[in-house]
């Protein structure tokens, strides 16, 4: 990487792997238990899914607190850092539903129309077009 990597790599540098990803996933309804994550991420293994969290533990994505002391066991949950992933999460889960014939993007209930990503202004309370938007670059 270069010495002033995009924000994209930085942020692949921290979560770029199938399985932290599918971590994060599996974190954000709940906290769970080593053992409990292993069986939801079927196929991981042990080594790469201790790995893989205390990777996330020290980017500051995930907590561990204890349970146990003897032996020493923890209950993992994401921080609010990794909370924020939820919503990129949703989009490449989109983005993959969007470029497979088995699977269907989200949809409107109301409607049945599938939905579509816009970047938003808390602020003005309103979409921002990609005109308005300053340093708004894509990979």
């Amino acid at each position: 990487m270069a010495d002033s990597p995009t924000p994209l790599a930085a942020a692949l540098d921290s979560v770029g792997d199938r399985w932290t990803l599918l971590i994060v996933e599996a974190l954000l309804d709940e906290p769970r238990r080593f053992g409990d994550l292993q069986q939801s991420l079927g196929g991981i293994a042990p080594n790469v899914l201790s790995q893989r969290l205390r990777r996330l533990e020290a980017e500051g994505i995930v907590v561990a607190q204890p349970y146990s002391e003897r032996p020493r066991r923890f209950v993992y949950e994401l921080s609010a850092a990794g909370h924020e992933l939820a919503g990129a999460l949703r989009m490449l889960a989109d983005w993959g539903a969007r470029h497979r014939e088995s699977s269907d993007p989200p949809r409107h209930e109301a409607c049945g129309t599938s939905l579509e990503v816009r970047w938003w202004c808390p602020t003005c309370e309103r979409p921002v077009v990609e005109d308005e938007a300053t340093d708004l670059h894509y990979a």
